[in-house]
This record gives structure tokens, C-alpha cells and sequence, in this order.
């Protein structure tokens, strides 16, 4: 078991990580034409509309909650006064919210797609297999929450925060000792999560290295009417 263990999260997330950052400059490199959202609004505007904007607000706080919680050295919480169970309470309460609105637009997002005839036509299978390993991953990580009320007192959380600091500062093996006896449901949304750097290279996910961001920079467009013609 132990093992198993260092195998899946001692040099897994590496592998992962590897695939992500080296398929990604591959693809970038060969195939720019396909680095590119492929967008199904001229299929269908209404659940598009419905869906895409609380999945992309859940799915970003999400992301963010992940990277502040768990790269967040514990001592600085501690200089800041925040206790373990009192950060496992707003985890808890702040993943709750932006999951539950993550999930109501991805559930739209994804029925959207596969029954609606126009844009299943457009869909791959990496499209749909994307979309189905992201619902799993929200789904575990909702459950995640109900396993987390059971043991109030932050040390699962301890432990997953120093397995993630680890990892970055390649100490694959104090990370696996700090992992290995965490409950089931965090070791599969680890896991899974590590899958999705696997498939990203290969999928429409791409497109979030090509994040606008200059475009926040960029001076106002100034665009005027044409004058009617009497």
C-alpha cells in the first residue's frame, strides 16, 4: 500500500505536471489553429448564457480557494491569527457556495451539450469525457465538504496543505507520508485532479493559457453608429 501510495502521489502529480506544461508548449507549437475554445454560441445563445457564466464565476473561485488554501504556508495563517478548524470552516463554507453555483451552471452547460443535436454534431469525445471528469471532480469535491464536517478540528487539512507545499518544493516524500492516511474522497479528488493535467494538452482547455489579459490594460474603443440615411 505504501507503494501504491508514493506511486499515485509521490510521482504521479510530477508526471502529471510534466505532460501539462511540455503537451501544452507542443501543442501551442504545431497546432495553433486548434488552440482555440470552439465556441457553440451560433448553435444555441439561451443555456449557453445560463450556464457558462456561473460555471466560470464557481470554477474560478474554486481555483483560486485551492491555490491560497493550500500554498499558504500554515505559519502564516498562524501570524495571522486564523486556527486550522476556523480556515476548515470557511473552506468549507466558501467551496459550499461557489460549488454549488459551479455545479448549477456546468450541469446546463453539460446537458446543453449532449442533447442538444447542433452541438453534440460539434462535440469530440475529449469534449465529453473533459466535461464528465470536471462534474466528477466538483462532485467529489462537494462530498468532500460532508466528510470534512465529520472532524472539525483542521488536521486533514493540515495534512493536505503540507502534501501540496511539498510537492512544489519536490519533498515527494514527506508529502506521501503526510497524505497517506487521509480519508478516500480527498486521495480520489487528488487524483483525478492530477488526471485533468494529464488530459488538458489534449482537450479545448488550452485556451486558458490564452486568458485577454491585456486586454484589461488596453485604451476604451471608441465605436460610433452610422448615421441613418433618410
Amino acid at each position: 500500500m505504501n507503494d501504491l501510495n508514493h506511486l499515485l502521489f509521490g510521482i504521479y502529480p510530477y508526471i502529471a505536471l510534466t505532460i501539462f506544461l511540455v503537451g501544452s508548449l507542443i501543442r501551442y507549437d504545431r497546432e495553433q489553429y486548434t488552440w482555440k475554445t470552439s465556441s457553440s454560441q451560433l448553435l444555441e445563445k439561451k443555456w449557453l448564457r445560463r450556464g457558462s457564466l456561473p460555471f466560470h464565476i464557481g470554477v474560478l473561485a474554486i481555483l483560486g480557494g485551492h491555490c491560497v488554501g493550500l500554498l499558504t504556508p500554515h505559519e502564516v495563517w498562524h501570524t495571522l491569527g486564523v486556527s486550522a478548524p476556523f480556515k476548515q470552516k470557511v473552506a468549507m463554507g466558501m467551496g459550499g457556495v461557489f460549488g454549488v453555483i459551479c455545479l448549477y451552471g456546468m450541469t446546463i452547460l453539460l446537458v446543453r451539450r449532449l442533447t442538444n443535436e447542433r452541438i453534440r454534431a460539434t462535440t469530440g469525445k475529449m469534449d465529453i469525457a473533459i466535461l464528465l471528469m470536471l462534474y466528477c471532480q466538483l462532485l467529489l469535491g462537494l462530498t468532500s465538504i460532508f466528510v470534512s464536517a465529520g472532524h472539525m478540528d483542521g488536521e486533514e487539512m493540515l495534512k493536505l496543505m503540507s502534501w501540496t507545499q511539498n510537492i512544489v518544493t519536490f519533498n515527494s516524500t514527506v508529502a506521501t507520508a503526510q497524505i497517506e492516511h487521509v480519508h478516500i474522497i480527498y486521495k480520489l479528488h487528488i487524483f483525478l485532479g492530477m488526471t485533468l493535467f494529464v488530459a488538458f494538452p489534449f482537450s479545448r482547455l488550452v485556451h486558458i493559457w490564452s486568458v485577454p489579459v491585456k486586454y484589461l490594460g488596453r485604451h476604451y474603443q471608441v465605436v460610433r453608429e452610422r448615421g441613418r440615411h433618410v
